[in-house]
Protein backbone atom coordinates (compact mmCIF):
# COMPACT_ATOMS: atom_id res chain seq x y z
CA UNK A 1 0.00 0.00 0.00
CA UNK A 2 3.27 1.95 0.80
CA UNK A 3 4.66 1.65 -2.33
CA UNK A 4 1.28 2.94 -4.57
CA UNK A 5 1.18 5.78 -2.46
CA UNK A 6 4.73 6.76 -3.19
CA UNK A 7 3.55 6.17 -6.49
CA UNK A 8 0.35 8.34 -6.70
CA UNK A 9 2.22 11.11 -4.61
CA UNK A 10 5.28 10.94 -7.34
CA UNK A 11 2.96 11.22 -10.29
CA UNK A 12 1.25 14.17 -8.48
CA UNK A 13 3.98 15.91 -7.46
CA UNK A 14 5.70 15.77 -10.76
CA UNK A 15 3.31 17.62 -12.49
CA UNK A 16 1.96 14.30 -14.58
CA UNK A 17 -1.87 14.65 -13.79
CA UNK A 18 -1.81 18.50 -14.52
CA UNK A 19 0.47 17.32 -18.09
CA UNK A 20 -2.39 15.01 -18.52
CA UNK A 21 -5.06 17.80 -18.30
CA UNK A 22 -3.02 20.19 -20.30
CA UNK A 23 -3.29 17.28 -22.97
CA UNK A 24 -6.67 16.73 -22.94
CA UNK A 25 -7.44 20.05 -23.59
CA UNK A 26 -5.18 20.33 -26.82
CA UNK A 27 -7.39 17.21 -27.98
CA UNK A 28 -10.42 18.95 -27.15
CA UNK A 29 -9.11 21.86 -29.46
CA UNK A 30 -8.47 19.37 -32.27
CA UNK A 31 -11.82 17.76 -32.18
CA UNK A 32 -13.66 21.23 -32.24
CA UNK A 33 -12.18 22.27 -35.01
CA UNK A 34 -11.53 19.35 -36.58
CA UNK A 35 -8.11 19.43 -36.83
CA UNK A 36 -6.69 16.20 -37.85
CA UNK A 37 -5.04 14.72 -34.72
CA UNK A 38 -1.04 15.57 -34.12
CA UNK A 39 1.26 14.09 -31.83
CA UNK A 40 3.56 17.32 -31.89
CA UNK A 41 1.62 19.92 -30.32
CA UNK A 42 0.18 17.34 -27.70
CA UNK A 43 3.27 16.45 -26.83
CA UNK A 44 5.36 19.73 -26.55
CA UNK A 45 2.10 20.55 -24.31
CA UNK A 46 1.95 17.61 -22.30
CA UNK A 47 6.12 17.84 -21.59
CA UNK A 48 6.07 21.35 -21.47
CA UNK A 49 3.99 21.59 -18.53
CA UNK A 50 5.47 19.04 -16.87
CA UNK A 51 9.10 21.24 -16.83
CA UNK A 52 6.96 24.10 -16.56
CA UNK A 53 4.76 23.18 -13.48
CA UNK A 54 7.60 21.67 -11.73
CA UNK A 55 9.95 24.76 -12.44
CA UNK A 56 7.63 27.23 -10.62
CA UNK A 57 6.57 24.51 -7.80
CA UNK A 58 10.32 23.70 -7.20
CA UNK A 59 12.58 26.69 -8.61
CA UNK A 60 11.90 29.21 -5.59
CA UNK A 61 12.39 26.29 -3.08
CA UNK A 62 15.57 25.13 -4.29
CA UNK A 63 16.89 29.17 -4.21
CA UNK A 64 15.37 30.62 -1.33
CA UNK A 65 14.86 27.81 0.95
CA UNK A 66 17.69 25.48 -0.02
CA UNK A 67 15.37 22.64 0.79
CA UNK A 68 17.40 18.53 0.87
CA UNK A 69 17.17 16.75 -2.04
CA UNK A 70 15.10 14.40 -0.71
CA UNK A 71 14.88 11.10 -3.27
CA UNK A 72 11.46 11.55 -4.53
CA UNK A 73 13.06 15.23 -5.31
CA UNK A 74 15.91 13.68 -7.02
CA UNK A 75 13.35 11.67 -9.01
CA UNK A 76 11.25 14.85 -10.16
CA UNK A 77 14.39 16.90 -10.99
CA UNK A 78 16.01 14.05 -13.35
CA UNK A 79 12.14 13.24 -14.76
CA UNK A 80 11.69 17.07 -15.60
CA UNK A 81 15.12 17.09 -17.33
CA UNK A 82 13.81 13.73 -19.78
CA UNK A 83 10.71 16.14 -20.29
CA UNK A 84 12.65 19.20 -20.94
CA UNK A 85 14.75 16.98 -23.82
CA UNK A 86 11.45 15.71 -25.38
CA UNK A 87 9.85 19.48 -25.18
CA UNK A 88 13.13 20.37 -27.40
CA UNK A 89 12.71 17.63 -29.73
CA UNK A 90 8.86 18.39 -30.32
CA UNK A 91 9.72 22.07 -30.72
CA UNK A 92 11.66 21.70 -33.57
CA UNK A 93 8.45 19.84 -34.83
CA UNK A 94 6.12 22.51 -34.50
CA UNK A 95 5.45 25.37 -37.42
CA UNK A 96 7.85 28.47 -36.87
CA UNK A 97 4.99 30.71 -36.12
CA UNK A 98 3.94 28.24 -33.52
CA UNK A 99 7.51 28.13 -32.27
CA UNK A 100 7.68 32.08 -31.89
CA UNK A 101 4.45 31.78 -29.68
CA UNK A 102 5.38 29.14 -27.76
CA UNK A 103 8.68 30.99 -26.58
CA UNK A 104 6.22 34.14 -25.77
CA UNK A 105 4.16 31.33 -23.36
CA UNK A 106 7.83 30.34 -21.86
CA UNK A 107 8.69 34.33 -20.97
CA UNK A 108 5.58 34.23 -19.57
CA UNK A 109 6.56 31.40 -17.20
CA UNK A 110 9.74 32.70 -16.31
CA UNK A 111 8.63 35.75 -15.63
CA UNK A 112 5.90 34.18 -13.44
CA UNK A 113 9.02 32.37 -11.72
CA UNK A 114 11.94 34.49 -11.94
CA UNK A 115 12.23 38.21 -10.60
CA UNK A 116 13.78 40.06 -13.49
CA UNK A 117 14.07 43.42 -11.89
CA UNK A 118 16.37 44.12 -8.77
CA UNK A 119 13.97 44.69 -5.77
CA UNK A 120 11.13 43.78 -7.38
CA UNK A 121 8.52 40.61 -7.11
CA UNK A 122 8.02 37.66 -9.59
CA UNK A 123 4.86 37.77 -11.28
CA UNK A 124 3.41 35.34 -9.32
CA UNK A 125 3.53 37.67 -5.97
CA UNK A 126 2.01 40.51 -7.75
CA UNK A 127 -1.50 41.89 -6.05
CA UNK A 128 -4.55 40.00 -8.41
CA UNK A 129 -2.04 39.18 -11.11
CA UNK A 130 -1.62 35.30 -10.88
CA UNK A 131 -5.08 33.84 -11.92
CA UNK A 132 -5.60 35.84 -14.90
CA UNK A 133 -1.54 34.94 -15.63
CA UNK A 134 -2.32 31.04 -15.34
CA UNK A 135 -5.44 31.08 -17.49
CA UNK A 136 -4.03 33.14 -20.27
CA UNK A 137 -1.08 30.95 -20.69
CA UNK A 138 -3.76 28.00 -20.62
CA UNK A 139 -5.54 29.35 -23.52
CA UNK A 140 -2.65 30.11 -25.37
CA UNK A 141 -1.21 26.54 -25.07
CA UNK A 142 -4.21 24.44 -25.71
CA UNK A 143 -6.31 26.58 -28.14
CA UNK A 144 -3.80 29.19 -29.49
CA UNK A 145 -0.75 26.47 -30.67
CA UNK A 146 -2.60 23.63 -31.89
CA UNK A 147 -4.63 26.26 -34.16
CA UNK A 148 -1.98 27.89 -35.04
CA UNK A 149 0.33 25.22 -35.93
CA UNK A 150 -2.58 23.59 -38.26
CA UNK A 151 -2.62 26.77 -40.01
CA UNK A 152 -6.58 26.82 -40.00
CA UNK A 153 -7.98 30.61 -40.74
CA UNK A 154 -8.68 31.81 -37.52
CA UNK A 155 -12.76 32.49 -37.33
CA UNK A 156 -14.86 34.07 -34.46
CA UNK A 157 -15.23 30.59 -33.31
CA UNK A 158 -11.67 30.22 -31.86
CA UNK A 159 -12.34 34.03 -30.20
CA UNK A 160 -15.38 32.41 -28.87
CA UNK A 161 -13.77 29.34 -27.26
CA UNK A 162 -10.60 31.63 -26.16
CA UNK A 163 -13.23 33.22 -24.09
CA UNK A 164 -14.79 30.04 -22.86
CA UNK A 165 -11.48 27.83 -22.11
CA UNK A 166 -10.29 31.49 -19.98
CA UNK A 167 -13.18 31.19 -18.35
CA UNK A 168 -13.21 27.46 -17.02
CA UNK A 169 -9.81 27.83 -16.11
CA UNK A 170 -10.39 30.84 -14.31
CA UNK A 171 -13.13 29.36 -12.25
CA UNK A 172 -10.79 26.09 -11.50
CA UNK A 173 -7.92 28.46 -10.48
CA UNK A 174 -10.98 29.82 -8.13
CA UNK A 175 -10.95 26.40 -6.45
CA UNK A 176 -7.35 26.58 -5.75
CA UNK A 177 -7.66 30.00 -4.04
CA UNK A 178 -10.23 28.79 -2.03
CA UNK A 179 -8.58 25.59 -0.90
CA UNK A 180 -5.43 28.07 -0.53
CA UNK A 181 -6.47 30.75 1.26
CA UNK A 182 -5.27 30.08 4.75
CA UNK A 183 -1.85 29.61 3.41
CA UNK A 184 -2.01 32.49 1.03
CA UNK A 185 -0.16 35.62 1.35
CA UNK A 186 -2.33 38.17 2.08
CA UNK A 187 -0.96 40.43 -0.07
CA UNK A 188 -1.99 38.14 -3.31
CA UNK A 189 -4.90 39.80 -3.10
CA UNK A 190 -6.43 36.48 -4.53
CA UNK A 191 -10.04 36.55 -5.46
CA UNK A 192 -11.35 35.08 -1.63
CA UNK A 193 -9.31 37.36 0.30
CA UNK A 194 -10.72 40.21 -1.78
CA UNK A 195 -14.38 39.44 -2.00
CA UNK A 196 -14.72 36.88 0.27
CA UNK A 197 -15.35 32.58 -0.22
CA UNK A 198 -19.18 32.83 -0.51
CA UNK A 199 -18.96 36.11 -3.50
CA UNK A 200 -15.80 33.79 -5.18
CA UNK A 201 -18.52 31.25 -5.14
CA UNK A 202 -21.35 33.26 -6.77
CA UNK A 203 -18.48 34.29 -9.54
CA UNK A 204 -17.88 31.20 -10.31
CA UNK A 205 -21.14 30.43 -11.11
CA UNK A 206 -22.17 33.09 -12.48
CA UNK A 207 -18.88 32.76 -14.84
CA UNK A 208 -20.23 29.18 -15.60
CA UNK A 209 -23.46 29.94 -17.20
CA UNK A 210 -21.63 32.47 -19.22
CA UNK A 211 -19.18 29.60 -19.95
CA UNK A 212 -22.46 27.56 -21.58
CA UNK A 213 -24.11 30.41 -22.76
CA UNK A 214 -21.20 30.97 -25.52
CA UNK A 215 -21.76 27.68 -26.74
CA UNK A 216 -25.20 28.62 -28.33
CA UNK A 217 -23.08 31.33 -30.29
CA UNK A 218 -21.13 29.01 -32.00
CA UNK A 219 -21.21 28.47 -35.68
CA UNK A 220 -22.72 25.09 -36.19
CA UNK A 221 -25.80 26.06 -35.09
CA UNK A 222 -26.27 27.67 -38.00
CA UNK A 223 -25.83 24.17 -39.55
CA UNK A 224 -28.64 21.32 -39.46
CA UNK A 225 -26.61 18.63 -40.70
CA UNK A 226 -24.30 19.42 -37.37
CA UNK A 227 -27.14 18.95 -35.40
CA UNK A 228 -26.02 16.20 -33.65
CA UNK A 229 -22.43 17.07 -33.42
CA UNK A 230 -23.90 20.97 -31.77
CA UNK A 231 -26.27 18.85 -29.32
CA UNK A 232 -23.01 16.63 -27.97
CA UNK A 233 -21.31 19.88 -27.72
CA UNK A 234 -23.93 21.57 -25.83
CA UNK A 235 -24.83 18.13 -23.37
CA UNK A 236 -20.62 18.04 -22.26
CA UNK A 237 -20.52 21.90 -22.09
CA UNK A 238 -23.27 21.87 -19.53
CA UNK A 239 -21.92 18.65 -17.73
CA UNK A 240 -18.79 19.90 -17.24
CA UNK A 241 -19.76 23.54 -15.94
CA UNK A 242 -22.51 21.70 -13.29
CA UNK A 243 -19.32 19.53 -12.49
CA UNK A 244 -16.98 22.20 -12.04
CA UNK A 245 -20.12 24.21 -10.27
CA UNK A 246 -20.17 21.23 -7.48
CA UNK A 247 -16.45 20.78 -6.73
CA UNK A 248 -16.91 24.75 -6.35
CA UNK A 249 -19.32 24.48 -4.59
CA UNK A 250 -18.37 21.73 -2.08
CA UNK A 251 -14.84 23.81 -1.47
CA UNK A 252 -13.03 25.31 1.73
CA UNK A 253 -10.01 25.63 3.34
CA UNK A 254 -10.37 22.50 5.01
CA UNK A 255 -10.09 20.06 1.77
CA UNK A 256 -7.15 17.46 1.79
CA UNK A 257 -4.90 18.90 -1.18
CA UNK A 258 -5.86 15.77 -3.10
CA UNK A 259 -9.05 17.85 -3.93
CA UNK A 260 -7.36 19.77 -6.42
CA UNK A 261 -4.47 18.48 -7.24
CA UNK A 262 -5.85 15.62 -8.36
CA UNK A 263 -10.02 16.04 -8.72
CA UNK A 264 -10.27 19.21 -9.55
CA UNK A 265 -7.30 18.68 -12.33
CA UNK A 266 -9.04 15.90 -13.29
CA UNK A 267 -11.79 17.87 -14.92
CA UNK A 268 -10.09 18.33 -18.26
CA UNK A 269 -9.31 14.92 -18.66
CA UNK A 270 -12.64 13.99 -17.28
CA UNK A 271 -14.01 16.07 -20.40
CA UNK A 272 -12.04 14.30 -23.22
CA UNK A 273 -12.91 10.74 -21.98
CA UNK A 274 -16.66 11.81 -22.35
CA UNK A 275 -16.41 13.04 -25.31
CA UNK A 276 -14.41 9.45 -26.33
CA UNK A 277 -17.20 7.83 -24.73
CA UNK A 278 -20.51 9.50 -26.33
Amino acid sequence: MRFFKLIFNFYINSSIHVALSCYALVLMTQHMFHIPEGDAVANFAFFGTIVGYNFVKYDALARAKKIKMRKELKAITLFSFWSFILVGFYFFQLERITQIVAIAFLSVTLLYTLPFFPNKKNARNWAGVKIHIVALCWVGVTLGLPILDSGILISSDFYLKCLQRFILIFVLVLIFEIIDLTNDDPHLKTVPQQIGVKRTKNLGYILLIIFCVLELFNSNVNGILNLQFLSLQLLLIFAIAILVALFLAFANEKRSKYYTSFWVESIPIAWWLLLLLF
